[in-house]
């Protein structure tokens, strides 16, 4: 779980504090396909952990921003960073930790190559090999040569927030516009209230942090659960958990089928019925 105190692991029965020794302010993580994690930071750019020691990746290294927000590997093992200064590449066959011609552990995309904004959200890669990316101005896609903003009736999506790809290879947008589905040719409006996070269970059920507006004013946040078997509705069966907090963070299913997910005030977990919040409950190390 990553925290404003650092990087956080559960073992079921405590909280351990990862990245204590080295810094704090992390934004997002990614496990690699190799078992080494890779930790993002807001201003201390990233850190790569493989279980006993850490190195530092900063701008110094070629990272193209160290205010850093999300991380992806791509299907033949690069890792890209989300940065407030664009994106960057780092190239698996560089896992050594050796540098590329230019000096540089990293290949970067700024607006220079065509990126819509350098405040990137969110990445994913699709299934045809397409990347798809979030940025705080138009969500646009890249196919390895030029990238394109996307829109819907000539209207551009505006500030989205995550992007991902669901089983049926539907892309789902969340961010100031709402939430959208994208099969392919035609986009799908599921709601419209401003969406923070999307997430897709084992079920196929999509859930989503996304903000209550009550006469025009935002109030707090909502955990939205929208039915696999619904999807394809004009109105897809959801339903909405209030854990009261001003903002949701990330979400994550575990392997017994809860749902975690962060807020201001915390982590908490939902098991389809009760909300247990981890505030001292749990001890800490």
């Amino acid at each position: 779980m990553a925290s404003w105190d650092g990087v956080f692991r559960y073992d079921g029965k405590s909280f351990t504090n990862i990245t204590s020794e080295v810094s704090s302010a992390r934004f997002s993580i990614l496990e690699d396909r190799e078992g080494n994690f890779w930790f993002a930071s807001v201003g201390l750019g990233v850190y790569y952990y493989d279980g006993i020691s850490f190195q530092n990746f900063t701008t110094k290294e070629g990272l193209a921003n160290d205010r850093v927000g999300d991380i992806y590997e791509d299907k033949t093992g690069n890792i890209w960073f989300g940065t407030e200064g664009g994106v960057s590449r780092y190239d698996a066959k560089s896992f050594a930790f050796s540098v590329n011609k230019t000096g540089k552990s990293f290949r970067n995309f700024t607006t220079k190559e065509g990126l819509s904004n350098n405040d990137v959200n969110s990445i994913i890669e699709d299934k045809t090999g397409k990347f798809w990316f979030g940025t705080r101005g138009h969500a646009c896609v890249y196919d390895g040569k030029k990238f394109t903003v996307f829109t819907h009736h000539g209207k551009p999506f505006t500030n989205v927030r995550t992007i991902i790809e669901d089983k049926k290879g539907n892309i789902w947008l969340g961010g100031n516009d709402g939430l959208w589905r994208y099969d392919g040719s035609t986009f799908t409006n599921v709601t419209l209230k401003p969406v923070g996070y999307v997430y897709e269970d084992k079920k196929g059920n999509i859930w989503t942090s996304s903000a209550e507006n009550t006469n025009g004013q935002r109030q707090d946040w909502l955990l939205s659960r929208y039915e696999a078997k619904s999807l394809s509705n004009e109105n897809p069966i959801v339903t909405e958990i209030k854990p009261k907090a001003e903002t949701l963070f990330g979400i994550l299913e575990a392997y017994n089928g809860s749902i975690w997910f962060g807020t201001d005030r915390g982590a908490y977990r939902y098991d389809g019925i009760t909300i247990n919040d981890f505030k001292g409950k749990e001890g800490k190390k």
